[in-house]
């Protein structure tokens, strides 16, 4: 049993993970921080997120070989972080089945609280020794339904589901 696995506190209504700030390797020749990186953090983010708050992460996936495949992102730049800015990273479950999970990730700066980016992602757990999809463990289904039930009570983000296209008038 992990440590994760055994908790039944009451997720907050999204999930803010610490804050973190923009290194200067990040920083590309437009002075602000680079499209990939935003991939970084947010990828960095949701193992936290898996870790910390399901108990599905990086120590799961090692003790018995299951682990998180992502099967689609969507990130939308809303705004810019520059080197030395402060940012912090608030996922909200949006639903999951007994394999899948989908997710929906706010990126902010937390000097002014600005929304910089989200990301919109869809994981499935896979067994690593056969690379095929597998239902998560009951207890970690049990995590996910208390989280999704948290999360539903907020707000649908403008950006969840957007189609990702050319806006034209008329």
């Amino acid at each position: 049993m992990t440590a994760v696995e055994g908790h039944d506190a009451p997720f907050d209504a999204p999930v803010t993970l610490p804050a973190r700030q923009v290194p200067g390797a990040w920083i590309d020749y437009n002075g602000h921080m680079n499209v990939a990186y935003y991939t970084m953090a947010f990828d960095q983010a949701l193992d936290d997120f898996l870790e910390n708050e399901l108990g599905i992460g990086e120590a799961h996936a090692a003790r018995v070989r299951q682990g998180p495949y992502a099967l689609q992102s969507h990130i939308h730049y809303l705004d810019e972080l520059l080197e030395g800015e402060s940012f912090t990273i608030r996922v909200r479950m949006i639903d999951h089945d007994a394999k899948r999970m989908h997710l929906f990730a706010e990126l902010f700066n937390t000097d002014g609280n600005r929304l910089a980016a989200t990301c919109e992602q869809m994981l499935m757990n896979v067994d690593l020794e056969t690379r095929r999809s597998t239902p998560y463990p009951d207890w970690a289904l049990k995590r996910m339904a208390d989280m999704l039930a948290a999360h539903k009570t907020l707000e649908r983000p403008a950006q969840l589901g957007a189609p990702l296209g050319i806006r034209r008038k008329g």
